[in-house]
């Protein structure tokens, strides 16, 4: 049943997972009593909505329709909100957010940086609708563009029009969708599958998720599009068993469709029958691989195949598939509502639309962002991130997850599209971005992104199993201070093996953080290997922890921060540190401000 009731606010707080964990429904359950309490239950209504997509600053709060935008809100600072902002009708400013280096604070969260150089296409419900009610998805256009593929387009025109689009898979690979489509639809056969990567295993990644918690609906309506399309009656949803709050949304989701007649037989009368299951996956980051999440569905152990044939030919239980990601599915009602012109009306010539990022690492602002497609890489991590956390020098981003590549400050203007960031070294990806300072070690950092690829591995194929373990083996030793001569060049010609005669997409682009770290950050292997010094002071074989007695400031941080006791200081007097006593924690280095220790 539709609410009819006329509220003059509506609160919408984020219950992303994020916001969850930092007590969002403790705050809905403070607010609901406040309300009650000053009689305003009937004026002003409680949303619980998905992601917001500023998950540093959860607890979040939008209130409508005057676009206020409250952080870190707690539920004992309920009734002063309520008090000030609907009793007295003013803006809280202690709840205000304000932009690193200045002093005033954004109320309207349209004009908050974080937000205004964003657009939303896949994210275009975000902290509008309650997830788990159809009604608000349908209010927002939902379904509307399903009723125009089923009771309007042929498989054909569908086709046609997302070849148009442009539209490229979001979930690293960037092919074609609409090709994609095409080339299933041609291959005859009674029995297709649509099937959506839930997967999304790529450490710091979260795009995925937020969708499918907040938008459930989008998925579901992207995957009748595409059915229709290819002539498929069944589909799965692959969803990783670690994101229960998604599979619970995804579900209800489900069942309220198929309540609706939107799922099921004869959908909206026309004639074309799909049904959705979700398929729960273990968590192995190889099922991100198309035919390794298919092999998982058939019960069998999650390992690639070789291709050709391609999935589009002969895919799930070797029938015709096709496998999207949830962020493709979510771009697909809207082109087939408004047309393939309107979606690419934005983006760079190849690359269209725009793309959904996780943003995370050394930066003020972290959260998920969708921004157009050729936007530069600066202009993501300066104005929507914030720039660099405590005034810290920016060093590297890794784009594509644990087997994209380091991006340094040199190309922070590199427009974010497919063919750019590929000439970088890196690989789109799915859409995760970890920001790193001049703390980070280059040659550590590939040693923690290879660790994670070489543990997931299947092992089917040598060059991954075998190469990945070498790479991983002469990285552990340069960290280690053992790092010979030709180290660097056996590196390079390993990792080019590797990524030539690996089977699939997890070896062909595991080595590329070790690529682009020596591309761009050679002179750390270098100090590393042949002065046995880590520039960053990360690696601690190599860190002799000495206060430089000129640089130190007398400030007694580093005392104060040493957990063993190890550091001698007095006021207006220079720190020593004990070589007896130090542990190597680190912990003198991160409080020190001034680089004073070596």
């Amino acid at each position: 049943m539709v609410e009819t009731t006329s509220y003059r606010s509506n609160i919408m707080i984020c219950a992303g997972t994020g916001c969850v964990a930092n007590g969002s429904l403790k705050l809905k359950d403070a607010l609901a009593i406040e309300l009650i309490r000053r009689g305003l239950q009937n004026e002003v209504k409680i949303v619980l909505t998905g992601c917001n997509g500023f998950c540093a600053k959860g607890p979040v709060i939008v209130v409508y329709p005057e676009d206020i935008f409250y952080q870190q809100v707690k539920a004992e600072d309920v009734p002063h909100l309520v008090e000030e902002h609907f009793i007295k009708g003013r803006p809280v400013q202690k709840f205000l957010y304000t932009p690193p280096a200045r002093t005033e604070a954004i109320p309207v969260m349209s004009e908050i940086p974080f937000f205004k150089h964003q657009v939303l296409r896949a994210l275009r419900n975000r902290s509008l609708i309650d997830a788990e009610k159809i009604e608000e998805y349908i209010a927002r256009d939902g379904y509307l563009a399903a009723g125009k593929a089923l009771t309007e387009m042929t498989p054909e025109q569908i086709v046609t029009e997302m070849k148009s689009s442009g539209l490229r898979g979001r979930g690293g690979a960037g092919f074609l969708s609409g090709l994609k489509w095409e080339l299933c639809a041609r291959v005859p056969g009674e029995i297709k599958y649509i099937l959506c990567n839930g997967d999304e295993g790529d450490p710091g990644a979260f795009m995925d998720r937020s969708i499918m918690e907040a938008d459930p609906h989008s998925v579901l309506e992207g995957m009748i599009i595409a059915a229709k399309a290819i002539g498929a009656h069944y589909g799965y949803i692959y969803v990783r068993a670690e994101y229960p709050l998604a599979v619970s949304r995804l579900q209800l989701a489900i069942d309220q469709a198929m309540e609706q007649g939107l799922l099921g037989k004869d959908i909206l009368g026309s004639g074309f029958d799909l049904d959705i299951e979700i398929y729960q996956g273990a968590g192995a980051f190889v099922c991100g691989e198309e035919t390794a999440l298919m092999a998982s569905i058939e019960g069998k152990r999650g390992m690639p195949r070789a291709k050709p044939p391609f999935p589009a030919v002969k895919g799930l239980w070797q029938r015709p598939s096709v496998l999207n990601n949830v962020e493709t599915f979510a771009n697909v009602p809207p082109i087939i509502l408004n047309g393939a012109e309107w979606f690419a009306g934005i983006g760079s010539e190849k690359s269209k639309g725009t793309k959904v990022f996780a943003l995370s690492g050394a930066l003020n602002n972290i959260g998920l962002v969708e921004v157009p497609m050729g936007i530069p890489l600066r202009t993501i991590i300066q104005d929507i991130g914030g720039g660099i956390k405590g005034n810290r020098k920016y060093k590297a981003v890794q784009l594509g997850g644990p087997s994209g590549g380091c991006i340094p400050e040199s190309l922070l203007d590199t427009p974010v599209d497919y063919e750019n960031i590929n000439k970088t070294g890196a690989i789109m990806g799915s859409g995760g971005m970890v920001v790193m300072d001049e703390t980070t070690c280059m040659p550590a950092m590939a040693k923690f992104f290879l660790e994670f690829t070489e543990d997931e591995s299947c092992g089917k194929c040598v060059p991954c199993r075998v190469g990945n373990k070498t790479l991983l083996n002469i990285l552990e030793r340069i960290t280690n201070g053992e790092g010979r001569e030709g180290d660097i060049e056996l590196l390079e010609t390993l990792s080019l093996q590797v990524k030539e005669s690996s089977l699939c997409g997890l070896g062909q682009t595991s080595p590329n953080p070790v690529l682009t770290t020596i591309r761009y950050f050679r002179d750390e292997y270098e100090a590393h290997i042949k002065e046995h010094r880590c520039p960053a002071r990360v690696c601690t074989p190599l860190v002799k922890f000495v206060v430089d007695q000129e640089k130190c400031k007398m400030c007694g941080l580093c005392f104060k921060a040493c957990p063993a006791g190890a550091i001698v200081w007095e006021k207006k007097k220079p720190a020593y540190i004990d070589p007896e006593k130090c542990t190597k924690c680190k912990s003198c280095i991160k409080a020190c401000r001034f680089w004073s220790i070596d």
